[in-house]
């Protein structure tokens, strides 16, 4: 049987993008740090999202049943420290500037990309739940250059493009 540990210390070599997920409702603005986010398909244009339970802006995602995925540029690991921070849900909209698309969930104004999104299935898996949803608006930024999380630190990717 594999411990959590191992499990934990596993994963943390797996490099993945830094994303800020965002939702919004009648009880307010709430979002979360988080790389597990990926493709589902491109017929219809569909990602997934994974969320712990035991977060407290959880029921608020599965109220609202709309979420964005603020992909980061390397130069906002500040708006992912703050989102997984203690900061309140409101203090965490502090950094950057927010605006919305299509479902009225937040969007990060400068994100590398943004992902508007309508919540089409909910499961719980574990600890977790699994957010599947329909992408309804795409909001591309200007920065070239990610932000990935690798063996438990941010590192900037991508090349600067010359002229």
């Amino acid at each position: 049987m594999i411990e959590v540990h191992e499990f934990r210390n596993a994963m943390s070599l797996l490099t993945g993008a830094v994303n800020v997920i965002t939702t919004a409702g009648a009880t307010g603005r709430f979002g979360f740090t988080a790389s597990a986010v990926c493709s589902v398909t491109d017929n219809p244009p569909t990602l997934l999202v994974c969320m712990n339970k035991s977060s407290n802006s959880h029921q608020h995602f599965v109220n609202n049943k709309i979420l964005s995925v603020n992909v980061l540029g390397a130069e906002q690991q500040y708006v992912s420290q703050a989102f997984a921070s203690k900061l309140s849900a409101e203090e965490r909209f502090n950094q950057g500037e927010w605006s919305t698309l299509e479902t009225g969930a937040p969007i990060l104004e400068d994100a590398l990309v943004s992902f508007d999104c309508q919540i089409d299935q909910i499961q719980e898996v574990g600890t977790h739940t699994i957010f599947i949803c329909k992408i309804e608006a795409i909001q591309q930024g200007e920065s070239i250059k990610g932000l990935v999380y690798f063996n438990r630190s941010y590192h900037p990717i991508g090349q600067c493009q010359s002229a």
